[in-house]
C-alpha cells in the first residue's frame, strides 16, 4: 500500500523500511533512487542507519508517481524533477504575493 503526501504520518524521521513500506518499493530500491536523485539525501545517523524526512518521503512518492504511473525513464523523472527546481525558483513564491499585497493594502489605507 502507497501513501499520499498529505496521508504521511506526522513525525520527523522516518527509516529506511517505513519510507519503503510507505513507498510500496523494496529499500534496495530507496538506496539506488538516492544514488540517482540527488533530491532524496536521507541524514545518517552516527551507526550509519538513513533516517529520512518528510520532504525526502514525499520526493520518494514524487519519483516512484513519475517512475511507475507515469512510466518516466530515470533520466526523464531527472529533468522533470530539475525543470520543476528550475520553475519553482522562477515563480514567486506564495509569502512574496501575499506581502506584497498587504503592503498595497497599507498603502491604500495611509
Amino acid at each position: 500500500m502507497t501513501y499520499a503526501p498529505a496521508d504521511l504520518p506526522d513525525k520527523l524521521f522516518f527509516k529506511i523500511g517505513e519510507v519503503s513500506a510507505i513507498a510500496g518499493v523494496p529499500a534496495y530500491v530507496l538506496r539506488f533512487w538516492e544514488s540517482e536523485f540527488r533530491q532524496i539525501n536521507p541524514q545518517r545517523t552516527s551507526a550509519g542507519q538513513r533516517l529520512y524526512r518528510k520532504q525526502d518521503v514525499e520526493r520518494v512518492l514524487l519519483i516512484r508517481h513519475l517512475l511507475h504511473e507515469k512510466k518516466f525513464t530515470i533520466k526523464g523523472a531527472k529533468r522533470h524533477l530539475q525543470s520543476k527546481a528550475g520553475q519553482a525558483a522562477h515563480t514567486p513564491s506564495l509569502l512574496e504575493e501575499i506581502r506584497a499585497e498587504l503592503k498595497t493594502i497599507r498603502d491604500l489605507l495611509t
